[in-house]
């Protein structure tokens, strides 16, 4: 089930959320009446969630949460027992009620009265709601999980045993996907945070009774939360079964990427049963070190879950060299392209996948090679500039030389780039060839086309009006030259525009992300990917924000 959590400040507002739930495909709805019920004992607010369920458009679980459980709660305990009791004895009693594990184990009195609102084995009156044990840690796992979720699975009251905790790495989702595999009762097991949202979309997967969305991006009651659009539309939550493969984006950050809006609808376009996730792994320049064995572990973790299914993913900055390191340190198979651009940005296939031991392979380099071979052509001979010296040049550069272009590398620091020139030349071979220069020396070749290899012009980057090219000041460029930007927010970047404002051909960034994409796309599915949803849904998106 998928279930809209409300935060309750009036019965009006909260029913008007409900249906809205309803509307968009919501099963169920949980009232969050920490703050509508003070606990004052003067029965107005009872009533008042009573009328709450009573009116309820969905079946609902009213959640009462304490303070010391994250919520908003702070009033008497015995004021709060007793709208539970008020509730499973109600004519329309909501669902299910939610209650804490510690605060159940911890008091008689609520035991009690708990027990004499909620059905379980024991009892033969006809009351139709139900208890869900909960634990909530917002700091991280707890350390007594085991033992606790032993105790709430014993419990013959209760109905449905929920564990929600702070993920601390993507790891944790592999413990949780565990919980609801070899739970004896229907469970509820979510991650919260950013590395959590594996496990509020695949619970269908492993068999969790449930899973929360929020109805909006500010109504969220838990760290992680998707909304209910993202989870049914992004994440196509109803398609999602036990046989359903996992594919994802790793980097850090992900959260910006267009790679789970373009591959879930490429999916869902070709018929594929599979799911693609943002998949966070912390990377930190200042811990190289650190972010390595991070890298690793939690890949090996993935990829060898063989209930996981997980079949391949997409590696952005900044673990693209990581990859092929740990390719080959694994040995597994890496492609020429990947050895040459020294890094990896695709992962297919996984020891717990259908497609044996993992694979991977560079799409990048291709996937700017074939825009500039469309515009001009062969390029064998033909001279293309690099601005910038990073992976993403290495990457372009590979894949033009083994075509048979002549590279120029302009940065800002020349030693960079003639570092990579000469890196690129020892695996070119008699194909083509690279230099290296400062800036000042760009435009002094005479290219054919000029490539954009940084960040410069990026939204929300170093520079997002800066020009990468200074093409107003370029003289006696060829009116043929192509110009490039392989940033791709926005579509069109300050240096495209420079370009076009002097009728120069442009190739954007959203164009090699497609190719690129696809390129990956089609090593997982074996099917041809739909190219023109792939641009159509980067644009819009890029359109949306």
């Amino acid at each position: 089930m998928v279930c809209v959590p409300i935060m309750c400040r009036d019965v009006g507002s909260a029913l008007t959320d409900a249906e809205a739930a309803r509307d968009h495909g919501a099963d169920l709805v949980e009232y969050r009446v920490d703050e509508l019920f003070a606990g004052v004992g003067d029965g107005a607010e009872t009533a008042d969630v009573l009328r709450l369920v009573a009116e309820s458009p969905l079946a609902c679980i009213v959640t009462c949460r304490p303070e010391w459980e994250g919520g908003s709660y702070d009033g008497p305990e015995d004021e709060r027992i007793s709208l539970f009791e008020a509730l499973g004895t109600s004519d329309a009693p909501p669902a299910y009620i939610d209650v804490e594990q510690r605060a159940y184990e911890a008091s008689e009195n609520i035991r009690q009265k708990v027990n004499l609102a909620v059905q379980h084995p024991a009892q033969h009156r006809d009351v139709r709601t139900r208890l869900i044990l909960s634990m909530h840690d917002f700091d991280g796992r707890p350390p007594d999980l085991t033992r606790r979720l032993s105790r709430a699975w014993s419990e013959p009251a209760a109905s449905v045993v929920k564990v929600a905790f702070r993920a601390r790495s993507l790891r944790d989702n592999l413990e949780l996907f565990d919980i609801l595999r070899e739970a004896p009762k229907p469970t509820i097991a979510l991650g919260m945070g950013a590395f959590g949202l594996m496990s509020r979309v695949l619970a269908p997967k492993f068999g969790g009774l449930a899973t929360f969305a929020s109805l909006r991006d500010q109504s969220a009651t838990a760290p992680g939360q998707p909304t209910l659009a993202e989870l049914l539309d992004l994440y196509r939550f109803r398609a999602i079964g036990r046989a359903t493969a996992v594919y994802g984006v790793i980097g850090w950050p992900v959260g910006h990427s267009l790679s789970p809006h373009v591959h879930n609808a490429g999916f869902e376009a070709v018929g594929h049963d599979g799911v693609y996730l943002p998949l966070p792994i912390a990377g930190d320049d200042a811990d190289p070190a650190g972010s390595d064995a991070s890298f690793k572990a939690t890949l090996l973790a993935l990829a060898t879950a063989s209930h996981l299914d997980f079949r391949g993913a997409s590696v952005t900055l900044p673990h693209k060299e990581r990859l092929l390191a740990l390719a080959e340190g694994e040995g597994w198979a890496a492609s020429d392209r990947a050895r040459a651009a020294g890094a990896a940005n695709t992962l297919l296939g996984g020891p717990g996948g259908s497609q044996g031991t993992p694979a991977v392979e560079n799409t990048d380099a291709a996937a700017a090679v074939e825009p500039l071979r469309a515009r001009l052509g062969s390029l064998r001979g033909r001279r293309v500039g690099l601005v910038g010296a990073g992976g993403v040049a290495r990457g372009i550069a590979s894949g033009l030389v083994a075509d048979g272009a002549r590279v120029h590398v302009y940065n800002r620091t020349a030693s960079r780039a003639v570092e990579l020139a000469r890196a690129i030349e020892t695996h070119a071979g008699p194909a083509g060839g690279a230099t290296g220069a400062g800036l000042e020396a760009l435009g002094t070749e005479g290219c054919d086309a000029y490539v954009n290899c940084t960040p410069i012009g990026m939204a929300g980057g170093p520079d997002p009006r800066g020009l990468a090219i200074p093409v107003e000041a370029m003289a006696d460029i060829d009116p043929g030259t192509v110009f490039f930007d392989t940033v791709y927010n926005p579509a069109s970047t300050p240096m495209l525009e420079a370009a076009r404002a002097r009728g120069f051909e442009t190739i954007d960034g959203v164009e090699m992300f497609v190719h690129q994409a696809a390129g990956q796309f089609e090593r997982w599915t074996g099917t041809a990917a739909p190219r023109g949803l792939f641009d159509r849904v980067c644009r819009e998106r890029l359109n949306a924000t």
